[in-house]
C-alpha cells in the first residue's frame, strides 16, 4: 500500500472527488458499498430492459406497426354504423389507439 493518496479517475467530477476527500474512512466504505450495489442494480436493470426489448421484437405479430408496442391488443370500434379494427394499449394512465383497418362484413 502506497503512502501517497490515490489518484481519482479522470471521469469523476471535481465536486465528487472533493466530497470524497473530505469524508471519513467509515463514510468512504459506506459510499463504496452503496456504489457497488447501485452499479449492480443498474447493470441488472439494463440487462432486463434489453431482454424485454428482444422478447418484444420476437413476439410481435407480423402486421404490427413499428410504433405500436407488442403488448397492444386489437379492439373493434363502431363509428357511424361502420366497424373498424384498432390496435390499443396502455401508456401509464392513458389508453392509446391506432387504426388498423375496417372489419370485413364476412367476419
Amino acid at each position: 500500500m502506497s503512502l501517497e493518496p490515490p489518484n481519482p479517475p479522470e471521469s469523476l467530477p471535481t465536486e465528487v472527488v472533493n466530497t470524497l476527500n473530505e469524508s471519513s474512512p467509515e463514510r468512504l466504505r459506506d459510499v463504496a458499498t452503496y456504489a457497488e450495489e447501485l452499479a449492480e442494480y443498474k447493470e441488472r436493470e439494463a440487462r432486463l430492459e434489453e431482454e424485454s426489448d428482444q422478447d418484444e421484437m420476437e413476439g410481435r405479430p407480423d402486421d404490427l406497426p413499428d410504433d405500436v408496442p407488442a403488448k397492444a391488443t386489437i379492439t373493434i370500434k363502431e363509428i357511424n354504423d361502420n366497424r373498424y379494427y384498432y390496435w390499443q394499449w396502455r401508456e401509464g394512465d392513458k389508453v392509446r389507439s391506432q387504426y388498423k383497418g375496417p372489419v370485413n362484413s364476412e367476419e
